[in-house]
């Protein structure tokens, strides 16, 4: 399948020739040098560019067996088929690092316009997505980044500023703003939980929350079963454990089933990011008390649009340009090519119910 004929970074004069003899020939063109990739990049939008119909745009989440990327990338299908394009979804069993490569590889050799992809590691991949650049792909990351040189946009959830100071206020108020907490994060070399952990680590510096001591850092490598074990571990290696942040949602739902059958429920906090489906059953039974998530739907849909975006020359993913994401309306590209969804929302007994994902 060949890629759309948008490329922009050409002169209007060669871009104008580049349609007209797409045009006749009946085909798109692909790009095919790194300096056409490079210039598409920082090239002249046109706002108001035709959506090409067809558009080959393919998900790479972190894994497929993951609940949380599941409904992420139905929102991606929801938009791909809003802007009439071809919607795909691949991707490894399991979070490694350099699993994604070899789809990276076959998206670009079968001629994807846009692959949206959630990074399990943001180096490792760079190597494959800079060659599909250089075919003429344009790529987008969402949940989890790569190195900014490797992709054109980034669909961050929310900041990541917010998203730690309010994991932090949660744990805070849960554990009586002291005691010993702990981390029980995803893989080692996620991009999005190392800059989570960095900065809730900063927020809890600050002097009102000098009665919490961070006394471990775990990783479940968003495995069901290893999470539950490593929070297990966690228990057994620190008895006066007073609370758990998980900021992953198969590590919570897993810490969370631990909690919920052992003498500890109920005396140890346990808070971090999660979706209510999974959820539910803990926050009614008391295991948790509150947590917090953005709509995995919208960010996938977000990230389709964006990806729809770029492929049509609407925008070409420099800071302060503008776009329409369907439903959810006008999106600002921030520094470094960084689009924020939006808050995240705290779900407990009082509205969990309200929402279902």
């Amino acid at each position: 399948m060949s890629r759309s004929l948008l490329r922009y970074g050409a002169t209007a004069g060669a871009l104008a020739g580049l349609v007209l003899m797409t045009a006749a020939c009946g085909t798109t063109t692909r790009g095919s040098t790194e300096d056409e990739a490079g210039a598409s990049a920082t090239g002249e939008a046109d706002p108001n560019a035709e959506i090409p119909e067809g558009l080959a745009i393919s998900f790479l989440p972190k894994q497929l067996n993951n609940p949380y990327f599941t409904y992420a990338d139905a929102g991606g299908e929801e938009a791909v088929e809003e802007v009439g394009g071809e919607y795909k979804e691949v991707g490894p069993s399991d979070a490694s690092a350099s699993s994604q490569v070899s789809y990276i590889n076959t998206l670009s050799q079968q001629g994807s316009d846009v692959i949206v992809l959630a990074a399990n590691d943001p180096n490792a991949v760079c190597g494959a997505l800079n060659q599909a650049r250089q075919a003429g792909g344009r790529i987008v990351t969402y949940d989890s980044d790569t190195d900014p040189e490797c992709r054109d946009v980034f669909i961050n959830q929310a900041s990541a500023e917010g998203l730690a100071q309010t994991q932090v206020k949660l744990i805070a108020e849960q554990v009586g703003g002291e005691g010993e907490i702990a981390f029980l994060s995803a893989s080692p070399n996620a991009t999005n939980q190392n800059a989570w952990l960095e900065l809730m680590e900063e927020e809890l510096a600050k002097p009102e929350y000098e009665g919490i001591e961070v006394v471990d850092t775990v990783y479940g490598n968003d495995d069901d079963q290893k999470s539950f074990q490593e929070m297990q571990g966690l228990m057994q290696s620190h008895p006066d454990l007073r609370g758990v942040v998980s900021p992953t949602t198969v590590g919570l739902a897993a810490a969370a089933r631990y909690l919920s059958g052992s003498e500890y429920k109920g005396d140890v906090a346990l808070t971090g990011l999660g979706t209510p489906n999974q959820m539910r059953e803990y926050v009614e039974d008391g295991t948790v008390e509150e947590f917090a998530l953005w709509d995995p739907k919208d960010l996938g849909y977000l990230a389709a649009y964006t990806g729809a975006s770029l492929a049509a020359g609407r925008i070409t993913g420099e800071e302060g340009q503008t776009f329409e994401a369907g439903r959810l309306g006008e999106y600002e590209i921030g520094a470094e090519g960084e689009v924020v969804l939006g808050p995240p929302t705290v779900f407990n007994a009082d509205n969990i119910d309200d929402y279902d994902f």
